[in-house]
C-alpha cells in the first residue's frame, strides 16, 4: 500500500533473504571476508553463528553470488535434519550427481571418486549446511569423515557451517573434540548496534529506490533499536509496520508514535 505512495521501487524490508539488501555491519563484512579467505585457502571447515534474525541466510546468499562460479562448484543444505545416508544424498544431489547407493560407505565412495574428477578438472567444492545447530551428532560425525577425503595438496571439500549460537556449545562437547580441532575459521554475526541500525535501515530504503521520502526520526529509530535489540529481520517486521503506520496518515515522517504502533502490533502476533 505504502510503495507507491513513497515512490519506492518494491518493499524494502521483506523478510526474505535477498542478497541485494544485504547490509554490510562490521561483523557481517568480517564473516564474509572470513568466509572467502577460508574457502579461497583451502581452511577446510569454516563455522559462522549468530541469533535467529541476524542475517546468516543472507549472508550465505551473497557469499554464493561472489563465489567465482568458473572455479567452484556448490552444494547448498539448508535442512540438517537428515540421517548420514540422506547427507550424503542430498550433496550429492545438489553437485547435480545422481547416485542409486544406500549405504553410507558406498556413497562416500562415489563421492570421493566425483570430487577427485572435478579437483583435477581445477574445480574447487564448497559444502554450506545452514542451521547446522540442528544437525545430529551421527551427521556432524560422517561430515567431519567428509573432511578426510584429500589429496597429496589439498582437502578435496571445503565445509561452511552456519547455525545458530548454540552450534558453539555442541561443539564443545568433548565427543566432537576431532570436528573441533579441525575448524580453522570462526566468526559470529553480532546484532545491529544505534548507529548501525539507523544506516541498514537507510541502506533497505535506498536499494528499493528510497527518494529521501519518507524518513524515520531520531526517536523513532530509539524505539525500533530497544525493541528489536537491533535483530534485522524484527527491524524489518518494525519498519514495515511504521512505514504504514506513517502512509495511513500521509506523512512522510515515521515517527516514533508509528513505531509504538507498529511494536503493538508485533506484540499482539507473538504472545
Amino acid at each position: 500500500m505504502y510503495q507507491s505512495f513513497y515512490g519506492f521501487s518494491e518493499m524494502p524490508f521483506n523478510i526474505t533473504p535477498d542478497p541485494k539488501f544485504l547490509y554490510l555491519s562490521p561483523t557481517h563484512q568480517e564473516a564474509l571476508q572470513h568466509l572467502k579467505f577460508g574457502v579461497e585457502h583451502r581452511k577446510g571447515f569454516i563455522v559462522v553463528v549468530g541469533e535467529v534474525g541476524c542475517g546468516k541466510t543472507t549472508l550465505c546468499r551473497r557469499f554464493l553470488n561472489e563465489l567465482d562460479p568458473g572455479r567452484f562448484d556448490t552444494a547448498l543444505i539448508v535442512n540438517p535434519r537428515v540421517n548420514e545416508t540422506q547427507m550424503l544424498r542430498a550433496i550429492l544431489q545438489e553437485l547435480g550427481e545422481a547416485t542409486n547407493a544406500d549405504d553410507p560407505h558406498d556413497l562416500v565412495l562415489q563421492m570421493n571418486k566425483i570430487l577427485l574428477e572435478r579437483i583435477e578438472r581445477g574445480r574447487d567444492i564448497v559444502l554450506i549446511i545452514d542451521e547446522a545447530q540442528n544437525l545430529s551428532f551421527e551427521v556432524l560425525e560422517q561430515v567431519r569423515l567428509l573432511s578426510n577425503l584429500e589429496t597429496d595438496k589439498q582437502k578435496l571439500l571445503q565445509i561452511v557451517l552456519m547455525g545458530q549460537p548454540e552450534l558453539k556449545d555442541i561443539i564443545k562437547r568433548d565427543e566432537l573434540r576431532q570436528l573441533r580441532q579441525r575448524i580453522l575459521v570462526h566468526c559470529e554475526l553480532t546484532p545491529l548496534n544505534p548507529y548501525d541500525l539507523a544506516h541498514y535501515v537507510n541502506h533497505r530504503m535506498t536499494k528499493a529506490g528510497w527518494n529521501g521520502r519518507p524518513f524515520f526520526t531520531p526517536w523513532a529509530m530509539r524505539a525500533i533499536h530497544k525493541f528489536s535489540r537491533g535483530i534485522p529481520r524484527i527491524v524489518n517486521n518494525l519498519c514495515d509496520k511504521a512505514l504504514l503506520s506513517a502512509y495511513i496518515r500521509e506523512s512522510d515522517e515515521v515517527a516514533y508514535w508509528d513505531v509504538r504502533r507498529a511494536i503493538k502490533d508485533v506484540k499482539k502476533l507473538t504472545h
